[in-house]
This record gives C-alpha cells, structure tokens and sequence, in this order.
C-alpha cells in the first residue's frame, strides 16, 4: 500500500473489492432474490449510490463476486494442474485439500446452494457459475486425467465423467451443510469427506501398474 497515498484516494480504490466482499457475505446468507443492495452497501460501509457508481445491477455485482473472490480459486486449481505432469494420484489428492479448505473458510457453500436453488429464476447467475467456475474446473480435471490416460496411469473411459465423478461428492457435501445441518443434521468435515472420496476413487480409476 502506498502510505504517502491521500487516504480518501485510497479508501475509493478499494470500494469495489470492499463491495464484493460484502456481496459476498450478503448472497451467501440471504440468496440472490432476497439480497438488498441496502445491505450490501451497509456491509461495504458505503451509501447505495456508491454501489451505483460501480456496479449497476444486482446481476453484476453476482458477476464481480464470481469473478475476483471465487474464480481465482479456480484459478489456481487450473494452476496445479498445469504444473504436475504426474502422477495424478498426487495431483487429485492435492486439488482435493486445496478445494476444501477453501469451501471450509469462505462463504462458497452458501453461494453455491443460492445458484443451485435460484437457477430456474435467475438464470444468468447460473450461466456465470457454469461459464466462470464449473466448466474451468471441469475442464482442468477432464485434461489432467486425460493426460494421465496418456502416460497409461488411467483406465479406458471418458476423461470428462470421471472429472465429474471427482467433483459430485464435494458438491453433495456442501449442499448438504448448507440445507440440511442448519435444521439439526450431522454434520461433515469436507476434507475428511474428500480425503475419503479420492483414496476410493483412485482404486477404480487407476491402472494396476499406476497403483503400484
């Protein structure tokens, strides 16, 4: 940060990001129909029409939250991917931490069940999940497996089924905090869950000789 800086010149340049962070917080709580641009503001510690002078509509505000507090999660996701040409089993076991300590110490699950219950009357927000987040991290993962296919780490099948299978349970364990431990269920560790899931499914997935 730049300390000789005027203060308000830097209190404006951060208003964006203090609005998604806000944002944030505000559609994971309340869902993306009930979130008020009052509440968003308030949280910011700005007026309404400060939101206004950055954001125009509810849609984009959902659309900078997507883009600068989640997908660069994605992004680094994608990142670990890039980086390790094998053996995959490493690599799953690895996106695997990395992706629920995320969901563990943000608001993502929230978001997350908002889209998925929001979807039918907003689908705009659904079109960003899926454009911005769902597809990258597919698609990093249908690439990886693919690639280890290559190398003979991986059995014969679709690369892009079982990225889907890798993901399913993550998501299944969110929702399921989010809908279903606020009314008294059980809870579950996300990581222990993942943990789990990727010891199983690498039993399936990899070749004799990639298990070894």
């Amino acid at each position: 940060m730049d300390i000789g800086a005027p203060k308000f010149r830097r209190r404006k340049a951060d208003r964006p990001d203090e609005i998604v962070k806000a944002a944030l917080a505000v559609f994971s709580e309340k869902g993306f129909a009930a979130a008020k641009l009052d509440e968003i503001a308030r949280r910011a510690g700005v007026s309404k029409g400060a939101v206004y002078l950055y954001f125009e509509t509810k849609e984009e505000i959902f659309r900078a939250v997507v883009g600068l507090a989640i997908a660069p999660n994605i992004a680094a996701v994608k990142a670990m991917a890039a980086a390790h040409p094998g053996p995959l089993a490493d690599l799953l076991r690895g996106v695997a931490r990395h992706i629920g300590g995320v969901i563990e110490a943000t608001p993502l699950g929230g978001v997350l069940k908002m889209v998925v219950g929001e979807a039918r009357n907003f689908p705009e927000i659904a079109r960003v999940w899926h454009d911005e987040l769902v597809s990258q991290a597919l698609g990093a993962m249908a690439g990886a497996i693919a690639a280890a296919q290559a190398r003979g780490e991986v059995k014969p099948g679709d690369p892009r089924i079982y990225a889907l299978q890798l993901i399913a349970p993550l998501l299944v364990a969110v929702l399921w905090r989010e809908t279903f431990v606020p009314v008294g269920a059980a809870p579950f560790d996300l990581p222990a869950v993942m943990s789990q899931h990727i010891e199983t499914l690498l039993c399936g997935l990899l070749t004799e000789g990639a298990r070894a």
